[in-house]
């Protein structure tokens, strides 16, 4: 059957678009497809193949690659030259690594699927695919996730369910297109601020890993859909324990001074502060009181505040409460939170 469907694609030569062998027991890719010069889709997932032949890089009109099912065990090199490819599909394979110059001449591929494969780490070379809009790697061994990854700007949904991975870079904040972000089944323990900066983010998965607590400005992403069971989120259980006094180091004393002068735009304070970038840099990383409003540097207590998921939002059934990060400036500012602000206990 496969031997007619190939003398029937090469029987028409140069306007052969479609290549269909799915399913066909196939060992390796017929060298014969050099012929087919003008070929759009070839579809050989479900057989035997371990290996590409060389002569597929002459396809370089081809921009629909389906190997999936195959018993790859790299991603082929050859790959690379197919400059005109859109959507390369290798899921179910046995891909443990990827050459980082594979992804050279990919600078038109939009959809890569690689699921179901034993990856354990993705190639900085990653960033060069710069029209990429689907990345799927579900079930893989990732631990983390490349920086690089975060330079594909037009990406529109990222999957990476059912893998290792146990951070998420900040630098996730410059994936402004995304809007599917599905991390389910990993061992990720907290969601960077910089995730509450994706305006376009409309589907967030992140069941089954190790999150307590959401931060700040969560509540204002305008998701449709959020699932997060199987965390182990914090709870409303709030308990009476001694507070004791507020004690300032004289650093602090003095950073909470600056930075209200430069808060009210001090022209003094603000000129000489420029002669110290590092103190500067420092400075900058400073956070509000949830309460008076005020800004600190490093004597704070982080408080978790419950919050009712959006109406509008799809979300994990029993959700009723979404527990917050916040973070409040003295024991005098905790004494007059609103009732919803519980402090965190330290173990």
């Amino acid at each position: 059957m496969a031997e007619r469907l190939l003398l029937t694609a090469l029987k028409g030569g140069r306007n052969t678009k479609i290549l269909t062998l799915n399913g066909k027991k196939i060992t390796k890719i017929p060298s014969a497809l050099e012929k087919l010069p003008n070929l759009k889709t070839l579809d050989l997932q479900n057989n035997h193949i371990s290996k590409v032949c060389p002569e597929l890089r002459t396809l370089t009109q081809l921009t629909i690659l389906n190997l999936g099912n195959n018993l790859l065990q790299e991603v082929p090199e050859e790959i690379k030259y197919l400059t005109s490819l859109k959507n390369l599909h290798l899921f179910r394979n046995r891909i443990c690594t990827i050459a980082p110059e594979v992804f050279d001449g990919l600078r038109c591929l939009i959809l890569l699927n690689l699921n179901n494969n034993n990856i354990t780490s993705l190639p900085q070379e990653i960033g060069r695919l710069k029209s990429l809009t689907y990345l799927s790697l579900n079930h893989n061994k990732l631990t983390v996730i490349p920086k690089e990854l975060f330079s594909l700007v037009h990406l529109s949904e990222l999957h990476l369910n059912y893998n290792q991975i146990v951070c998420i870079p900040v630098e996730i904040k410059f994936l402004q297109n995304l809007q599917q972000l599905l991390l389910v089944r990993n061992n990720i323990e907290e969601l960077p601020e910089e995730v509450c900066h994706l305006a376009k983010l409309r589907v967030l998965d992140i069941a089954g890993n190790v999150i307590q607590i959401f931060p700040a400005g969560f509540q204002n992403l305008r998701l449709r859909e959020f699932y997060c069971e199987g965390n182990p989120l914090f709870l409303k259980k709030p308990f009476v324990a001694p507070q004791p006094k507020d004690l300032w180091t004289l650093r602090e004393i003095a950073a909470r001074f600056v930075l209200s002068l430069l808060e009210e735009n001090n022209p003094f304070i603000m000129d000489a502060i420029e002669s110290y970038p590092e103190a500067k840099d420092k400075l900058s990383q400073a956070k509000k009181c949830s309460i008076c409003r005020k800004p600190f540097l490093s004597e704070w207590l982080e408080c978790v505040q419950f919050v009712s998921p959006s109406k509008s939002w799809k979300i994990s059934r029993n959700l009723k409460l979404i527990p917050l990060q916040t973070f409040v400036c003295s024991y005098q500012c905790f004494d007059h939170r609103n009732p919803g602000v519980f402090g965190i206990a330290q173990e």
